[in-house]
């Protein structure tokens, strides 16, 4: 314990399952520090800003977690921050060949820094912030998905 690591990722919105991979992080590393990326060649239904304010609700309170955004490489990112650890959330085996790529790219950039993946809990391990903003366009309750802060965000984003 004590060590720091990365949980990057465009948390468009964050979900239970992202904070089930968050907790799982935490209990093994102690701290980790939630990288929101600012891609812009991403269109994202929420801005940066409004992403890391979701996120810092949905984790207030957890011990070890600190929120931030950066643009840019993750691995510099993790330069900057002193550590060589990445957190990476596997939800079914599609995630594997997208998430498998990006670290060995990432490992050939920077031999130095470690990619670990992380499964949510079963009962999370379906969701996708893609899938719940879209049931969410047809008015479904996804309460049981996402913390209530980003189901009433999504809820008055959509009505706009």
């Amino acid at each position: 314990m004590g060590k720091v690591a990365i949980y990057p990722g465009s948390f468009d919105p964050v979900t239970y399952g992202h904070l089930d991979v968050l907790e799982r992080a935490v209990d093994i590393f102690g701290n980790v520090i939630i990288a929101v990326a600012d891609n812009t060649s991403k269109k994202y239904m929420f801005s940066l800003e409004e992403r890391v304010d979701l996120l810092k609700q949905a984790t207030k309170g957890m011990k070890g977690v600190k929120v931030e955004s950066f643009d840019g490489l993750v691995i510099d990112y993790a330069r900057k921050k002193k550590t060589n650890v990445l957190i990476r959330g596997l939800r079914m085996t599609s995630d594997f060949d997208y998430e498998f790529q990006i670290s060995l790219t990432n490992r050939r950039l920077a031999e130095d820094i470690e990619t670990v993946f992380l499964m949510p809990s079963e009962r999370h391990s379906f969701l996708s912030s893609s899938l719940l903003k879209e049931v969410s366009r047809f008015n479904a309750d996804i309460s049981s998905f996402v913390p209530l802060c980003v189901a009433r965000r999504l809820k008055e984003r959509l009505k706009k």
